[in-house]
Formats: structure tokens, C-alpha cells, sequence
């Protein structure tokens, strides 16, 4: 799914065609993809709100606009959002549309249905339980240490955990390991000083370097404009089962930790 470099490189696209203009319609075939408020209240609220700022808060995207109303998105495992004219052929698998007062479209295509749309004038309450933004100043490497003290569970799940540190999903977090010489399977407790700041440089790289590429395109995440981001050409281990370490030769090894596939390198993460 879409992780923290994917939703910065589509927020980035989007607030150059989008900051300004004017929501004056939106509808949906899929009203399941709308939590809050139903369809109906959400039409009626965002008519002629204005796009003031585009920022992202985790994995979510979060639009700022006027009437201190703001539109919140997550783009799950499948979303996509895309500005087009009203006239441009549409995706069976666009399920929600907001219609802008220049006659373009903000589509909200999502394969697997699992996107979420909210609209609320208190943001905290979809954003309020995620943790720190990892590429934010406040984080730091004893930021790290008092989210994952006392925690006896595997690293890797943690580090998916949103409520402990938000943006981080399948990939970054195997990246992130590898970089930082960690077994996945490692109790969070039994991490020393020295593993949690290579783990705080690690995460911190690999999620500048997803940035700079924008995004992988290893599944179905590909860039509002459609092109594809380029990360998938750059990962260390995340999907390279059986192949050649790039730094020690080792094979890379796919195990399922926490219910989700893991790669790592069994000689350089010990």
C-alpha cells in the first residue's frame, strides 16, 4: 500500500493544480468509501469550500480548506487520486469525484475499495492517535527509545504499528532494518542504545531516498500523473527473496512475521 514517501510524492503533485481552487460537487458510487459524514451531509458542507494547503499526516492526506472544515484521504492499499478535466474517460474503478468551479475533477480511483474519505472540522479526531512523524524534528533517535520501551514484541511489527510511529508500512520498514543490521524478529526491548540510533538513521534514510524517488511502484501505487515512482529500482531486500546481498552475497530470506511478508539478509541483520 501506498507508505509515507508514496502519499508525500502525491501530495507534492497535487498542490500546484489544487491549492485555490473551489469544490463545488462530489459524488460516489461507492458510499462505503465515504466514513464521515454520509454522502448527502458531505455534499451540502464542502459546496464552494475553498483548497487552502495539501499536507499529509502519516499515511493520510489532508486538505485544509476554508470554513475550517478539512477533507481527510487515505489511499489504503489501491487508491489513487488524479486531476483531470470532467471530460477525460473515466476508470470503472473511480469511485469518488470532487467537482472543482473550473470544470476539473479530483478522481479518487481505488481497485480494492478499501479508501477512506472523511471530512471533519477536527482533524485530531481521525489524526489523533498516530504517532510521530519520523522525518520531523522532534524526532530523534530518544524519541525512538521511549516509544518502544518495554515493548517485548518483535521489532518489525512495531515499527508497522501507526499508533507508535506513523507512515511506516511493509516496505520502509524491512529497508530500515537492513540498514540498520537488525533482525526483524529482535524483541523491541532487547535493542541497545547503539541499535536504536542506527535504527533512527536508517528509517530516516530510507524514507528520504523513497521521497527522492517518489515512491515504489511494486504494486499499484503509480504517481497522480500516472507515471510510475522509481524506489522499487533501490530496495536492499524488500521483495528480493533468494537473491544475492548486495553486500554480502548472503541470499535475502522471506519469512511472514506479524501476518505480513519480511525480507532480510540472515548474515547482516543478526
Amino acid at each position: 500500500m501506498p507508505e509515507l514517501p508514496e502519499v508525500e510524492t502525491t501530495v507534492r503533485a497535487l498542490r500546484e493544480p489544487l491549492i485555490g481552487s473551489t469544490i463545488v460537487g462530489v459524488r460516489s458510487d461507492w458510499p462505503r468509501q465515504i466514513v464521515t459524514p454520509d454522502l448527502p451531509e458531505l455534499q451540502a458542507r464542502i459546496h464552494g469550500l475553498h483548497i487552502q494547503a495539501i499536507n499529509r499526516r502519516g499515511k493520510y492526506l489532508v486538505f485544509n480548506l476554508s470554513g475550517q472544515e478539512t477533507l481527510i484521504i487515505h489511499l489504503k492499499m489501491s487508491g489513487h487520486l488524479a486531476v483531470t478535466g470532467a471530460d477525460a474517460p473515466q476508470s470503472k474503478h473511480v469511485h469518488s469525484v470532487f467537482s472543482l468551479a473550473d470544470g476539473r475533477e479530483l478522481r479518487f480511483r481505488d481497485t480494492r475499495k478499501f479508501g477512506r474519505i472523511y471530512l471533519v472540522t477536527d482533524p485530531s479526531e481521525i489524526l489523533g492517535k498516530l504517532g510521530p512523524e519520523p522525518l520531523s524534528p522532534e524526532f530523534t533517535a530518544e524519541t525512538l527509545r521511549q516509544r518502544l520501551a518495554g515493548r517485548k514484541r518483535a521489532i518489525k511489527p512495531l515499527l508497522l504499528d501507526q499508533t507508535i510511529l506513523a507512515g511506516i508500512g511493509n516496505i520502509y520498514a524491512d529497508e530500515s532494518l537492513f540498514y540498520a543490521g537488525l533482525d526483524p524478529r529482535r524483541p523491541a526491548d532487547s535493542l541497545t542504545p547503539a541499535d536504536l540510533s542506527r535504527l533512527h538513521a536508517a528509517i530516516q534514510k530510507v524514507l528520504k531516498l523513497g521521497i527522492a524517488r517518489e515512491g515504489a511502484s511494486i504494486d499499484l501505487y503509480v504517481k497522480p500523473d500516472g507515471t510510475k515512482g522509481d524506489m522499487q529500482n533501490a530496495v536492499a531486500v524488500f521483495r528480493r527473496t533468494g537473491l544475492p546481498c548486495y553486500q554480502c552475497q548472503t541470499p535475502i530470506t522471506r519469512i511472514v512475521l506479524g501476518g505480513r511478508s519480511t525480507h532480510f539478509c540472515p548474515h547482516c541483520q543478526r
